[in-house]
């Protein structure tokens, strides 16, 4: 019996959940590297996103940043759209979003240039596989399509998988940090 693309899909994801819930359990996600990345960058829009459940949290480096220039969080507005983004400050009000995601109460919209991107799991050669409901993805392009925006994949090192299910439409990662360091495509 041949696999489909959906198969395939739920399969890696179901691997790369247990390897990250792994990795969290055990304390090993910081944000180190993606500070050092973030550096480089200092006064550009930036969007990052709200830590869930096992998702290697990226606040501090967010923090940093956010004394720079702006920074966002994303916001799903509805089903099958691009995300949007709200102004984020370290200590400000937040609600919970769609999906529990915590999302600023109040604040500008903004439009980022560099996007850190939660993932399920990730290729070397920077293919990315999220949740599935491909916010990320139409997001990036329609971000990418206006003028050039950095998407910075952020993960454990152990979410790295060698043959990832992809779909022409899965936008790709520019960069991918981990708690290890920094892979460039």
């Amino acid at each position: 019996m041949t696999q489909t693309l959906s198969d395939r899909k739920d399969a890696a994801r179901k691997a790369a959940f247990a390897a990250r819930k792994a990795a969290h359990a055990k304390g090993q996600g910081h944000a180190g590297h993606l500070s050092a990345v973030l550096a480089g960058y200092r006064g550009v829009p930036l969007a990052g996103y709200a830590q869930m459940r096992t998702e290697i949290d990226p606040t501090p480096a967010m923090e940093e940043a956010a004394a720079h220039g702006p920074v966002g969080l994303p916001v799903i507005e509805a089903a099958a759209t691009p995300l949007t983004f709200r102004a984020w400050t370290p200590g400000c009000a937040m609600i919970p979003g769609a999906f529990g995601a915590q999302i600023p109460k109040e604040g500008d919209w903004i439009t980022p240039e560099i996007v850190i991107v939660p993932l399920v799991a990730f290729s070397r050669e920077g293919g990315r596989l999220g949740y599935g409901g491909g916010f990320y993805d139409r997001t990036l392009e329609g971000l990418r399509a206006v003028k050039p925006t950095l998407a910075i994949g952020f993960a454990y090192a152990t979410q790295e998988m060698e043959d990832l299910p992809l779909e022409p439409t899965d936008q790709p990662l520019d960069l991918i940090v981990t708690e290890q360091g920094v892979i460039e495509p």
